[in-house]
Protein backbone atom coordinates (compact mmCIF):
# COMPACT_ATOMS: atom_id res chain seq x y z
CA UNK A 1 0.00 0.00 0.00
CA UNK A 2 1.25 3.50 -0.81
CA UNK A 3 2.41 5.63 2.11
CA UNK A 4 2.16 9.32 2.93
CA UNK A 5 5.42 11.00 4.03
CA UNK A 6 5.34 13.88 6.54
CA UNK A 7 8.98 14.50 7.40
CA UNK A 8 12.48 13.10 7.73
CA UNK A 9 14.43 13.26 10.98
CA UNK A 10 17.63 11.88 12.42
CA UNK A 11 17.36 8.49 14.15
CA UNK A 12 18.06 10.25 17.46
CA UNK A 13 14.94 12.45 17.26
CA UNK A 14 12.44 11.73 20.10
CA UNK A 15 9.70 11.04 17.50
CA UNK A 16 6.92 11.50 20.04
CA UNK A 17 3.80 11.10 17.92
CA UNK A 18 1.22 10.30 20.61
CA UNK A 19 -2.06 12.14 20.24
CA UNK A 20 -1.43 13.09 16.61
CA UNK A 21 -3.58 12.01 13.68
CA UNK A 22 -2.51 11.43 10.12
CA UNK A 23 -4.19 12.46 6.88
CA UNK A 24 -7.26 10.70 5.53
CA UNK A 25 -10.75 9.78 6.70
CA UNK A 26 -10.47 7.92 8.99
CA UNK A 27 -7.09 9.44 9.92
CA UNK A 28 -4.05 7.33 9.14
CA UNK A 29 -2.05 5.93 12.04
CA UNK A 30 1.41 7.47 12.21
CA UNK A 31 4.50 5.27 12.21
CA UNK A 32 8.19 5.52 11.35
CA UNK A 33 10.51 3.88 8.86
CA UNK A 34 14.13 4.07 9.98
CA UNK A 35 17.64 3.33 8.86
CA UNK A 36 20.71 3.45 11.05
CA UNK A 37 20.89 7.26 10.87
CA UNK A 38 17.52 8.55 9.61
CA UNK A 39 13.78 8.13 10.11
CA UNK A 40 10.76 9.05 8.02
CA UNK A 41 7.39 9.69 9.64
CA UNK A 42 4.66 8.15 7.52
CA UNK A 43 1.12 6.77 7.49
CA UNK A 44 -0.90 4.79 5.00
CA UNK A 45 -1.93 7.09 2.17
CA UNK A 46 -5.67 7.56 1.57
CA UNK A 47 -6.98 6.50 -1.82
CA UNK A 48 -8.05 10.05 -2.62
CA UNK A 49 -6.08 12.94 -1.16
CA UNK A 50 -7.06 16.57 -1.61
CA UNK A 51 -5.86 19.66 0.21
CA UNK A 52 -8.83 19.71 2.58
CA UNK A 53 -8.49 21.79 5.72
CA UNK A 54 -8.56 18.68 7.93
CA UNK A 55 -5.74 16.96 6.08
CA UNK A 56 -3.59 20.08 5.71
CA UNK A 57 -3.98 20.68 9.46
CA UNK A 58 -2.99 17.08 10.24
CA UNK A 59 0.06 17.39 7.99
CA UNK A 60 1.13 20.62 9.69
CA UNK A 61 0.44 19.34 13.21
CA UNK A 62 2.81 16.41 12.71
CA UNK A 63 5.55 18.69 11.41
CA UNK A 64 5.08 21.26 14.17
CA UNK A 65 5.41 18.54 16.84
CA UNK A 66 8.56 17.16 15.25
CA UNK A 67 10.12 20.61 14.88
CA UNK A 68 9.20 21.51 18.44
CA UNK A 69 11.25 18.62 19.77
CA UNK A 70 14.16 18.50 17.35
CA UNK A 71 15.19 19.04 13.75
CA UNK A 72 13.11 17.75 10.85
CA UNK A 73 12.96 18.08 7.10
CA UNK A 74 9.28 18.89 6.41
CA UNK A 75 7.92 17.34 3.24
CA UNK A 76 5.42 19.17 1.05
CA UNK A 77 1.75 18.30 1.40
CA UNK A 78 0.76 15.33 -0.75
CA UNK A 79 4.11 13.50 -0.96
CA UNK A 80 3.39 9.78 -1.39
CA UNK A 81 5.75 6.81 -1.74
CA UNK A 82 5.05 3.29 -3.03
CA UNK A 83 5.54 1.50 0.31
CA UNK A 84 7.66 1.32 3.47
CA UNK A 85 10.53 -0.43 1.70
CA UNK A 86 10.71 2.27 -0.99
CA UNK A 87 10.87 5.00 1.67
CA UNK A 88 13.62 3.13 3.51
CA UNK A 89 15.57 2.71 0.27
CA UNK A 90 15.29 6.46 -0.41
CA UNK A 91 16.61 7.24 3.08
CA UNK A 92 19.59 4.96 2.49
CA UNK A 93 20.29 6.27 -1.01
CA UNK A 94 20.21 9.94 0.01
CA UNK A 95 21.49 9.58 3.57
CA UNK A 96 24.40 11.97 3.10
CA UNK A 97 22.21 14.70 1.62
CA UNK A 98 19.48 14.40 4.25
CA UNK A 99 22.00 14.33 7.09
CA UNK A 100 23.70 17.46 5.75
CA UNK A 101 20.38 19.31 5.43
CA UNK A 102 19.34 18.30 8.95
CA UNK A 103 22.60 19.74 10.25
CA UNK A 104 22.08 22.99 8.36
CA UNK A 105 18.50 23.39 9.62
CA UNK A 106 19.18 22.44 13.24
CA UNK A 107 17.75 25.05 15.60
CA UNK A 108 16.31 27.13 12.76
CA UNK A 109 12.84 28.09 11.54
CA UNK A 110 11.37 29.84 8.53
CA UNK A 111 9.64 33.19 8.25
CA UNK A 112 7.77 34.23 5.12
CA UNK A 113 7.23 37.87 4.28
CA UNK A 114 4.87 39.20 1.65
CA UNK A 115 4.84 42.95 1.05
CA UNK A 116 2.30 44.86 -1.03
CA UNK A 117 1.80 48.51 -1.94
CA UNK A 118 -1.53 50.23 -2.48
CA UNK A 119 -2.05 50.79 -6.20
CA UNK A 120 -2.86 54.48 -5.76
CA UNK A 121 0.35 55.01 -3.79
CA UNK A 122 2.42 53.23 -6.45
CA UNK A 123 0.93 55.39 -9.18
CA UNK A 124 1.41 58.54 -7.12
CA UNK A 125 5.09 57.74 -6.68
CA UNK A 126 5.55 57.35 -10.43
CA UNK A 127 3.80 60.64 -11.16
CA UNK A 128 6.02 62.42 -8.64
CA UNK A 129 9.20 60.91 -10.06
CA UNK A 130 8.75 61.26 -13.84
CA UNK A 131 8.24 64.43 -15.85
CA UNK A 132 7.42 62.35 -18.93
CA UNK A 133 4.74 60.36 -17.11
CA UNK A 134 3.18 63.59 -15.87
CA UNK A 135 3.23 65.03 -19.40
CA UNK A 136 1.56 61.97 -20.92
CA UNK A 137 -0.91 61.83 -18.07
CA UNK A 138 -1.98 65.42 -18.74
CA UNK A 139 -2.32 64.71 -22.44
CA UNK A 140 -4.52 61.65 -21.90
CA UNK A 141 -6.65 63.46 -19.33
CA UNK A 142 -7.29 66.12 -21.95
CA UNK A 143 -8.28 63.50 -24.50
CA UNK A 144 -5.10 62.28 -26.17
CA UNK A 145 -4.77 59.47 -28.66
CA UNK A 146 -4.85 55.70 -28.32
CA UNK A 147 -1.06 55.64 -28.74
CA UNK A 148 -0.70 58.20 -25.94
CA UNK A 149 -2.71 56.01 -23.60
CA UNK A 150 -0.71 52.93 -24.56
CA UNK A 151 2.58 54.74 -24.03
CA UNK A 152 1.43 56.03 -20.65
CA UNK A 153 0.30 52.60 -19.50
CA UNK A 154 3.56 50.94 -20.54
CA UNK A 155 5.67 53.66 -18.96
CA UNK A 156 3.76 53.55 -15.67
CA UNK A 157 3.88 49.75 -15.50
CA UNK A 158 7.65 49.69 -16.11
CA UNK A 159 8.32 52.38 -13.52
CA UNK A 160 6.08 50.77 -10.90
CA UNK A 161 7.90 47.47 -11.39
CA UNK A 162 11.30 49.16 -11.11
CA UNK A 163 10.26 51.03 -7.97
CA UNK A 164 8.90 47.92 -6.30
CA UNK A 165 11.96 45.86 -7.17
CA UNK A 166 14.05 48.53 -5.46
CA UNK A 167 11.72 48.50 -2.45
CA UNK A 168 11.95 44.71 -2.24
CA UNK A 169 15.74 44.94 -2.26
CA UNK A 170 15.68 47.51 0.53
CA UNK A 171 13.43 45.36 2.70
CA UNK A 172 15.47 42.19 2.19
CA UNK A 173 18.69 44.03 3.03
CA UNK A 174 17.25 45.09 6.40
CA UNK A 175 16.24 41.52 7.26
CA UNK A 176 19.25 39.73 5.78
CA UNK A 177 21.60 40.25 8.78
CA UNK A 178 19.17 38.47 11.11
CA UNK A 179 18.73 35.45 8.81
CA UNK A 180 21.01 32.58 7.91
CA UNK A 181 19.63 32.32 4.37
CA UNK A 182 16.84 33.66 2.22
CA UNK A 183 14.84 32.54 -0.79
CA UNK A 184 13.28 35.24 -2.97
CA UNK A 185 10.31 33.85 -4.87
CA UNK A 186 8.65 35.48 -7.89
CA UNK A 187 6.37 38.38 -7.03
CA UNK A 188 2.64 37.71 -6.73
CA UNK A 189 -0.32 39.59 -8.12
CA UNK A 190 -1.00 41.00 -4.66
CA UNK A 191 2.59 41.25 -3.37
CA UNK A 192 5.72 42.74 -4.92
CA UNK A 193 7.87 40.85 -2.40
CA UNK A 194 7.52 37.17 -1.53
CA UNK A 195 10.55 36.11 0.48
CA UNK A 196 11.37 33.32 2.93
CA UNK A 197 14.08 33.59 5.57
CA UNK A 198 15.86 30.91 7.58
CA UNK A 199 16.27 32.19 11.13
CA UNK A 200 17.87 30.80 14.27
CA UNK A 201 15.15 29.99 16.81
CA UNK A 202 16.80 32.19 19.43
CA UNK A 203 16.52 35.16 17.04
CA UNK A 204 12.91 34.55 15.99
CA UNK A 205 11.63 37.30 18.27
CA UNK A 206 14.24 39.72 16.93
CA UNK A 207 13.20 38.93 13.38
CA UNK A 208 9.51 39.47 14.16
CA UNK A 209 10.31 42.79 15.83
CA UNK A 210 12.32 44.06 12.86
CA UNK A 211 9.47 43.02 10.57
CA UNK A 212 7.03 44.99 12.70
CA UNK A 213 9.25 48.06 12.63
CA UNK A 214 9.58 47.80 8.86
CA UNK A 215 5.80 47.85 8.52
CA UNK A 216 5.66 50.98 10.70
CA UNK A 217 8.45 52.65 8.71
CA UNK A 218 6.79 52.15 5.33
CA UNK A 219 3.41 53.26 6.61
CA UNK A 220 -0.21 52.76 5.71
CA UNK A 221 0.38 52.63 1.94
CA UNK A 222 2.06 49.25 2.45
CA UNK A 223 0.89 45.90 3.77
CA UNK A 224 3.42 43.56 5.38
CA UNK A 225 2.28 39.95 5.95
CA UNK A 226 4.85 38.15 8.09
CA UNK A 227 4.22 34.47 8.91
CA UNK A 228 6.34 32.45 11.26
CA UNK A 229 8.00 30.73 12.83
CA UNK A 230 7.21 27.98 10.33
CA UNK A 231 8.74 24.65 9.36
CA UNK A 232 11.62 25.48 6.98
CA UNK A 233 9.81 24.27 3.84
CA UNK A 234 11.73 26.58 1.52
CA UNK A 235 15.14 25.32 2.69
CA UNK A 236 14.74 21.54 2.59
Amino acid sequence: MSVYVYAITSATHPLRLDGLKGVGDPPGELRTVCTESLCAVISDAPEELRAKRRDVAAHQDVQQRLLGEGTALPMRFGLVGPDDDAVRATLEEHAEHYTQRLGELAGRVEFNLKAAQAEEAALRDVLEQSDEVRRLNEITRAGGTHDDRLALGEMVAQQVEANQQALAGEIVEVLRPIAQAQVISPSLQDAFLNASFLVDKDRAQDFSEVGRKLAERYGEDFEFRLRGPLPPYSFV
